[in-house]
This record gives C-alpha cells, structure tokens and sequence, in this order.
C-alpha cells in the first residue's frame, strides 16, 4: 500500500494534502522513499510506470537520496519513463541542464532504457537556438506516449518544485505561457529566473498526472506557499501557478517546516 489517496466516490479529485517535516534533508528522504513506493505501485498496477523530475536544489536532493536508498533496486527501472516539467535551454553539457543533474546524481547509476528518457532537447542541437521548434519536437514526444487525444501520458508522479514567486515548471505568474492550453511544452524566452530561455511543460499537461508532488523547502518558499494554497483570492487576482496545479488522484504539498511556517 503506498498511502495516497485516490479519487473520490464522484470521480473528482480529492483536496490537496500538506506533508511537513522537520528540515530539507529529511524531506529529501521522504519524497526518495514515497517516490520508490509510488514506482512500485504503479507497476504493480500498469506495467511500466512514467515519473516526471523537477530540478532545483531539492529536486536533485530527493535523486541523490534514492541513489543510496536501499528500496531503490526493488524498482524495475527498465520500465519507467522518465520526463522533465521543464528544462534550461542551454548547450546538453551545460551544468545548468537539469538533465545532467539529474544524471549525475541518479540517473546514470540506474539500469534505465534509454529510449524511455526523455530529455528536453538542448540548444545547439537538433534545433540550433530555436527553443519554440524545440518545444514543439518535444510536445509531440508527449504525444506520440498519450492515451487517445491527450497532450501527453498520465504521469503516475509529477514532482514539482515552488519558486519564490510561486511559478512551477516554467509557467510563471504574469506571464503567457501559464494560459496555454492547446500545447503540450512551449518555449519560453522571457524567463524572470536565468537563464531567460526555457522549455516547459503546459498546465493541461501537468494537471494530466496522476500525483502531483510539489516539493519545496526553506523560508523563501513560505509566502508563496500561503500564498498559492488561500482558499479565496482578492478580486481580479489570478491564483499563483503553483495553485493551479492538481492530480488527478492526489496532490501533496510535501515541505520542510521553514517553507510550511505561513500555513
């Protein structure tokens, strides 16, 4: 049994759940054990299970703990998918691309299939610097994995990270790319966070996922977490990115203290 709830006798989603525990290190090796326990389940249940990665500080602790995790190898990695929510748009050997991050710390230790990785492409590829034809190749690798007319597959958990101002992936507050609702990635030239250029998955997109996992920790993080979770917002306000997004299952907002002392 993994612990997470599923969807309520009416078919709707049921309400987010807030996670707390005592520091980031510790959260780190919660979300590493419920992401094992979470794998396991889904191929159980499926076969082959699909499990998106978030970047960021935390994001590539939770990798570095199921590296060492002991659970790790009951997972049959050979058949999970991996995916990004969004990606820095920067040469493949850049140390900012989240993918070698995530390589680094977890990734490249692991019996994967390289064909079910499934990297955002980099600049001076496939693509030179033309990140709007990047993100459409990779809307229709979304695509061509989908079930019926969707944007993409129903990914069993979609790890998030929060930004300061509230922004997910790379759909940040103010900006047009958190009103797409006809793509499944977009390029984004205009990001307020270096580096400017990006590619992100859409809202439909993420909110397709079976579980959403929004992992944050520290004090920066705290305002925006109150702010994303209040129940009402002042007039003409529209809600931060970071409450716009919901599983289909199950959303948890998994915290450290400092990132939860607002709520």
């Amino acid at each position: 049994m993994s612990g997470f709830l599923e969807t309520t006798p009416d078919g709707s989603a049921p309400d987010p759940q807030v996670v707390v525990v005592a520091n980031n290190e510790l959260l780190a090796d919660t979300v590493a054990a419920r992401t094992i326990t979470a794998l396991l389940d889904a191929q159980a249940a499926r076969g082959a299970a699909h499990l998106v990665l978030t970047g960021g500080t935390i994001g590539i602790a939770v990798l570095a703990s199921i590296a060492k995790a002991p659970g790790r190898d009951a997972v049959d990695w050979g058949n999970v998918h991996v995916w990004w929510g969004d990606e820095r748009f920067v040469p493949a050997d850049d140390d900012d691309r989240n993918e070698k991050q995530a390589r680094e710390a977890l990734l490249d230790g692991l019996m994967l299939d390289p064909g079910k990785v499934h990297a955002m492409p980099p600049s001076g590829g496939d693509f030179d610097d033309d990140v709007d034809a990047a993100a459409a190749d990779h809307a229709r690798e979304l695509a061509d994995h989908a079930d019926g007319d969707n944007f993409s597959p129903a990914f069993d958990v979609l790890m998030l990270g929060v930004g300061p101002d509230g922004h997910v992936a790379s759909l940040f507050p103010g900006l047009p790319g958190i009103s797409v609702t006809n793509e499944g990635a977009i390029g984004v030239t205009n990001s307020p966070k270096p580096p400017p250029s990006r590619i992100s998955m859409t809202l439909p997109v993420l909110n397709g996922a079976r579980q959403v996992w929004l992992v944050a920790s520290g004090s920066s993080k705290a305002e925006a977490i109150a702010t994303a979770r209040a129940p009402e917002l002042p007039p003409g306000e529209q809600r931060l990115p970071a409450g716009q997004v919901r599983g289909t299952q199950a959303t948890f907002w998994l915290l450290d203290r400092e990132a939860a002392s607002r709520l």
